[in-house]
């Protein structure tokens, strides 16, 4: 009996033998490199392993038949394939590829800085700005310390890489924003209209930016604005230059929101007490208002809208440079509307967005000689010096954007844009002539882009854009490429190409020639390096101008004469951002080195603009003092000196009558943010108190230099005073920001 037991066993064990199959191999990455720890089996039996260090594993299976065998390791995507399993050793060569994790993909940067809640590249919050020393609570102000921007003090907006202001466009929840400044005063570089903390994102590109943007020839400013708020809240503010208050109220259940705020800005007190270079008959003063609400239309939709409304006044004499024993004098009122409404929503693998915003403005502008009595006279040959210019804009802006996931974050998006300018000028002359323009322009664009993750390490964005302007009766079409590289778990590399049109600026039309878009071809190539407290980045760039617009005078005024301007740009731009070697310290360094040169407008030969330096550099500090409940910022600015130029018609074309470079610029700031409520769970009103002084070492900036109608003097034009201080108060009513401000800075 026994043996026969024993007979039978070694019968079944031969038998169970005969139909095992040895399973064998080595499993690698796309690259062809050894995955260990990777868990191959056969589905839905528990037969496998686990790869070695070399990648190779072995294992036995009773499995017959075609069977599917799968290998599974985090970060890749599970590999599943069959096989016929008959008794015979199987060898498999198996290649698994990455799976595209949002998380630890690599992230397309070249000419972008970006700031969001949803960015790992994060470089300057909404805090951020209003806590940048030099930045004076303003979103530009703030992004003059990163490279690429350049420090001009005597006209508003971004002048980068070697553009006008006029070139870089400004986009709120993905529509265009016409008039993002206040309205120009000569000498004076004004502010921003917006409040930097209704933006939760923002994305300052400084070229090769998506297909889904145009008209910018050199920089998109691409904000977008926060959705619900955390909690139903209130604030009041009152400084020397004025008070202001606003409410936000959320539903208890989250669905919607709606607020409002209104501030009312006068400089009077602060003008008394800091003399200023002007002299006002009418000192600055701005009534500001807005109105919002946010609703959650679904668990994906989201339906916002944002409006403002603004006034302002005022009125200023400066000694005349043509005349001595006169007075040139200069006045403005403005009225500004703008709203915006935006609708998102998700279909499945699909994502629709939709835009449009509109823009009304009005700017009633006087310029005129006075006596010393502020009595308007007349003098030859300076009649042109006495005219009242009325200028009422409309501008409609609107984009359909569509997005489908294709695998992983591989997508496609496409999508319309429409952009409808009306500008009509009325200019009256010192003798009273009255002259209409009338300019209208109908610009539609289509545009697709493609998002395609290859691995996580390597990833392309490919675009293109189509634009047809009414007003040139021309249309054009921009390729944008760009490619990223993962080289390890912190660092990166980039590269972008773009071509961008746009149209010439208003004052340009009505024109007598045909006017051509003007364009701009990007090449940019990027290396960075970004943990949670730092932050490293280099980029070179070069950019060729083709089509730019030529001028001549007539009866004083700039006119156009064609698009044969030329020019080129190019630089290297590092940017470092440490919150970890020094405790409780957070600060970054940028600089800029640009070469540009440019033949446009009435240049007699290719030289370099006057709003441009060759070097550019910050230095900002932030430090919370935890004991004191105060925090104490620092900004250092500087740039080298920048070429002026005065330049004469003559009969063989133009000439230079005066040309050299002004003295480097230096600028200290300092501010004190002291919040005394941090900590106190139980207060209900929360106060952050600042004091914040601009040029603290009183350097002597000289930012350009006007000339005399015939060139004969010239004068160094200079900020309104040397230095300027503001105190204020602000109070915040069942939400305190007071931490944030701590948060966002150790």
């Amino acid at each position: 009996m026994l043996r026969l037991t024993l007979t039978f066993m070694a019968l079944l064990v031969g038998l169970v033998a005969a139909t095992q199959t040895q399973v064998a191999g080595r499993i690698v990455n796309a690259r062809k490199k050894p995955l260990a720890g990777v868990n191959i089996t056969i589905k839905d039996s528990y037969d496998g392993a686990t790869t070695d260090s070399l990648g190779n594993f072995s294992f036995s299976t009773t499995a017959t038949g075609s069977q599917v065998v799968q290998a599974e390791m985090t970060g890749y995507k599970l590999f599943q394939q069959s096989y016929m399993l008959n008794g015979q050793p199987l060898k498999l060569e198996i290649l698994m590829k990455e799976a595209v994790d949002e998380m630890t993909a690599v992230v397309i940067t070249a000419g972008s800085f970006e700031a969001s809640d949803k960015k790992k590249t994060t470089v300057l919050s909404s805090l951020d700005v209003v806590t940048t020393a030099s930045g004076n609570g303003d979103v530009t102000g703030a992004l003059k310390t990163l490279p690429g921007a350049q420090q001009v003090g005597e006209s508003e907006g971004l002048f980068v890489r070697g553009g006008t202001a006029a070139e870089t466009k400004t986009f709120i929840d993905g529509t265009v924003v016409n008039n993002f400044f206040f309205s120009s005063t000569p000498g004076i570089a004004t502010r921003g209209r917006f409040s930097p903390f209704i933006f939760k994102g923002t994305v300052f590109s400084t070229g090769g930016y998506s297909a889904l943007y145009g008209q910018a020839m050199s920089s998109a400013l691409i904000l977008e604005s926060i959705d619900l708020p955390d909690q139903t809240s209130g604030s009041i503010n009152a400084s020397v230059i004025g008070v202001g208050g606003g409410y936000q109220h959320l539903d208890k259940n989250k669905r919607y929101s709606f607020g409002g705020s209104y501030n009312y800005t006068d400089l009077r007190l602060a003008f008394a007490l800091i003399k200023q270079r002007q002299e006002y008959e009418d000192v600055p003063v701005f009534h500001t208002a807005d109105a919002n609400f946010r609703i959650k239309t679904s668990k994906t939709g989201m339906l916002k809208y944002y409006g403002q409304f603004g006034t302002n006044k005022l009125k200023f004499y400066t000694n005349s440079i043509d005349t001595l024993g006169y007075l040139d004098g200069f006045g403005i009122a403005n009225t500004n509307y703008y709203h915006n409404l935006s609708y998102r929503e998700s279909f499945g693998r699909w994502k629709m967005n939709l835009g449009a915003s509109y823009t009304y403005n009005k700017d009633n502008v006087e310029g005129g000689l006075y006596a010393m009595d502020k009595q308007q006279v007349q003098v030859d040959p300076l009649f042109f010096k006495n005219f009242k210019q009325r200028n009422i804009g409309n501008y409609f802006n609107a984009k359909w954007v569509m997005e489908r996931k294709i695998k992983g974050l591989s997508a496609v998006r496409g999508g319309l844009e429409y952009n409808h300018n009306n500008d009509d000028i009325r200019y009256t002359a010192f003798d009273g002539q009255v002259f209409n323009f009338l300019v209208k322009d109908r610009i539609t664009s289509a545009f697709a882009e493609a998002d395609i993750y290859v691995t996580n390490n390597i990833a392309a964005k490919l675009g293109g854009r189509y634009e047809h302007s009414t007003l040139l009766n021309k249309s054009n079409i921009a390729p944008r490429l760009s490619l990223a590289y993962k080289i390890n778990k912190e660092s990166q590399a980039s590269l972008a190409y773009g071509v961008f049109y746009q149209n010439p600026e208003r004052q340009y039309f009505p024109s007598f020639v045909d006017l051509n878009f003007t364009k701009a071809t990007h090449y940019i190539a990027q290396y960075q390096r970004v943990t949670s407290l730092t932050t490293f980045r280099t980029e070179l760039f070069y950019k060729k101008y083709d089509q730019l617009i030529k001028t001549a005078v007539q009866n004083f005024q700039p006119i156009a004469t064609g698009n044969t301007g030329f020019g080129d740009a190019k630089g290297i731009e590092v940017f470092w951002r440490d919150k970890k070697t020094v405790k409780n310290l957070d600060y970054w360094i940028s600089y800029s080195y640009l070469h540009t040169q440019r033949d446009y407008l009435n240049f007699p030969e290719a030289i370099q603009p006057s709003f441009a330096a060759t070097h550019t550099a910050s230095l900002v500090l932030k430090r919370f003092v935890t004991k004191w409940k105060t925090q104490f910022n620092a900004a250092y600015n500087y740039a080298s000196g920048r070429p002026y130029y005065y330049i004469l018609p003559e009969q063989t074309g133009f000439k230079f009558v005066d040309r050299g470079q002004t003295k480097a610029y230096n600028n200290l700031s300092l501010s004190v943010n002291y919040l005394p409520n941090i900590g106190n769970s139980k207060s209900k009103v929360f106060a952050v108190y600042v004091l914040s002084v601009s040029n603290v070492l009183g350097f002597d900036q000289v930012f350009n230099y006007q000339y005399s109608y015939n060139g004969f003097r010239k004068e160094a034009i200079r900020p309104p005073s040397r230095t300027f201080v503001f105190i204020g108060a602000f109070l915040s009513f069942g939400i305190d920001r007071s931490q944030e401000a701590i948060n966002s800075n150790l």
